[in-house]
């Protein structure tokens, strides 16, 4: 039996590294936290499974320092379109607003996308990546030297190693071993469907729609999408009794043909061929004690609003500032108590609305066919339905102190209009900085007015002031100005991951300040990091340490360690 090689103590443990886990690690690592890594493949996981982000998520990509990255690696897709069996158009929703400063569809290769996120890990001291390890468990004994515990096994060589750690985030996916070893269950929402999925490269361009085609059929629903240039996917319900291993090429052939045009089949290359069971699901508990569940460990969404991947990566940028101000001792636990109550009731509702467009393009009879197409008719072709019908059931985060609903803003993301400055047009979150923010039109609002305790106190949040009309801060669309409108305002407070926290007639830094202290922010008393946790015991450069220990381990395994076959049919969401 393999001898448990203790490292150390490190702040934090992320459990996967996909989207999610790699974004709350480069969330982290810019904030100064340093975090280790864990996941089982010790390169990116070729196949192709996500395939769609909006574009707040380019928003927080954009954040993570990778935007010019991810515009390279993705495409602005035109909106959606749903058809019958014969492609005629029922209806069409474009997807041509950039309130958040990104093209608001964008389609993309997850493994692209994660080769991305890695390359940006591998920049940051602060985050270490390892590879090729299983976690065989997390526990939070009481006596121990730190909140957390994670056990985990080198697959190759069979090492065991143990690290001692303030946070553990589980981003491990929808089999998830970190939620299973909680002891947390799933709470059902009522939906399973089994899809066939397709993944084609085409050496022609196909003549087909560029965005997203759903075949709206009760009987043989469908859904197709161009990728990026020479990338195609299909997907097909699968009917009751019917098993994916069945049906032939030549089958599947028939099924996507409707799209081929003139393009001759015998040329198209399937790069993946699978089946997946679409599930609706919300974890009952995200958080216990130090250890958290992010992603698919604690959601799975159907995929008919392409939220999946980005629900995760919204968990991601919830959490990570808010850990790292505790991390920092300038807040207390009472900031992670909010990572539940906001992001548990935003994604619940969120599923239970991808379930309802799903139920409403596959389901129904001959009868209810006809009222859907009516339907969809009225929302395409009235003006703005379609996105009145977006405010109206797209979620806020749930309510608490940071997100307490004052007013229909806060809870929302700040849209990021260009500003007009003395250099040219710049993006609102250039002017936002990376901390606290505040947008006013209140010619008062102005923080060097106040007391210096209070000065103090915004400025240890990274606390910038953006007044909209002077000289240099223009509004060039006239959004913020719209949004402020909207919630009877003159002064937001925005949080670090975007989102309004509060609004008010005027810009009040006491009573946000009072507001910040009743979610447990208290940045007067923020100490070094490594002498409130202890760390100066360890180790003067931590990720010189852990760069050696994975350098040890990785030259202790035999070569070349196999990946498992694909098991994405027990129930991961895969163009999220």
């Amino acid at each position: 039996m393999s001898a448990v090689n203790a490292i150390r103590r490190v702040p934090v443990v992320v459990v996967g590294a996909g989207p999610t886990g790699v974004s709350a690690a480069i969330g982290l690592a810019q904030r100064g936290i340093e975090c280790l890594v864990l996941d089982r493949w010790p390169e990116v996981y070729p196949q192709p499974r996500a395939v769609h982000f909006d574009d707040e998520v380019f928003r927080t990509l954009a954040d993570l320092g990778v935007a010019d990255r991810v515009r390279a690696i993705s495409r602005p897709a035109p909106g959606m379109q749903l058809v019958d069996t014969r492609l005629r158009i029922l209806a069409e929703f474009t997807r041509d607003r950039r309130s958040m400063g990104h093209p608001q569809a964008n389609m993309f290769d997850q493994p692209d996308l994660e080769r991305v996120l890695r390359e940006r890990l591998a920049e940051l001291d602060a985050a270490v990546f390892l590879g090729g390890v299983e976690v065989v468990e997390v526990d939070q004994p009481a006596d121990g030297p730190a909140p957390a515990r994670v056990r985990f096994r080198d697959i190759a060589s069979g090492i065991e190693s143990e690290v001692w750690t303030d946070a553990v985030l589980g981003c491990d996916g929808a089999n998830s071993l970190t939620r299973a070893g909680l002891g947390v269950e799933m709470e059902d929402l009522g939906f399973e469907q089994r899809w066939l999925v397709v993944d084609v490269r085409s050496p022609e361009p196909l003549d087909a729609y560029d965005g997203v085609q759903q075949v709206c059929d009760h009987a043989r629903a469908a859904t197709f999408m161009m990728v990026t240039p020479g990338r195609y996917r299909w997907e097909f319900r699968l009917r009751p009794g019917e098993h994916p291993d069945e049906i032939t090429d030549e089958q599947v052939v028939e099924r996507i043909r409707p799209w081929l045009g003139d393009v001759d089949a015998a040329g198209l290359t399937v790069v993946r061929r699978t089946w997946y069971t679409f599930r609706g699901a919300v974890a009952e508990r995200w958080r216990e004690g130090r250890v958290f569940l992010l992603g698919d460990a604690a959601h799975l969404t159907p995929p008919f609003i392409g939220q999946g991947m980005g629900a995760g990566i919204r968990d991601a940028a919830n959490l990570s500032w808010k850990l790292a101000l505790v991390l920092t001792g300038r807040a207390d636990d009472r900031l992670l108590d909010t990572y539940e109550a906001e992001r548990r009731p935003y994604t619940r509702r969120l599923v239970r609305i991808a379930i309802l467009i799903g139920s409403m393009m596959t389901g129904g009879n001959a009868f209810t066919i006809g009222l859907r197409r009516a339907a969809m008719r009225a929302a395409s072709i009235l003006p703005g339905a379609e996105q009145r019908a977006v405010d109206l059931v797209w979620p806020a985060l749930g309510t608490g102190p940071l997100s307490a609903r004052a007013s229909w803003a806060v809870g929302r993301p700040c849209p990021q209009p260009l500003m007009a400055t003395a250099d040219g047009p710049v993006p609102l979150d250039r002017l936002l900085g990376n901390g606290f923010a505040v947008v006013t039109r209140d010619r008062g609002g102005v923080l060097d007015a106040y007391e210096p305790g209070l000065r103090q106190h915004f400025a240890a949040l990274g606390t910038t002031v953006v007044h909209l009309g002077t000289p240099g801060t223009v509004d060039l669309d006239g959004s913020l100005t719209h949004l402020l409108d909207r919630a009877g305002a003159d002064a937001l407070l925005i949080r670090p991951d975007r989102v309004v926290a509060a609004s008010a007639d005027r810009t009040d830094f006491r009573a946000w300040r009072r507001l910040l202290a009743s979610a447990g922010i208290r940045p007067g008393t923020a100490g070094p990091h490594h002498q409130r946790c202890g760390y100066q015991e360890s180790s003067p450069d931590w990720s010189a340490a852990m760069h050696d220990q994975t350098g040890r381990l990785a030259a202790s395994r035999s070569t070349g360690a196999g990946r498992e076959a694909d098991t994405a049919n027990q129930g991961g969401n895969h163009h999220e």
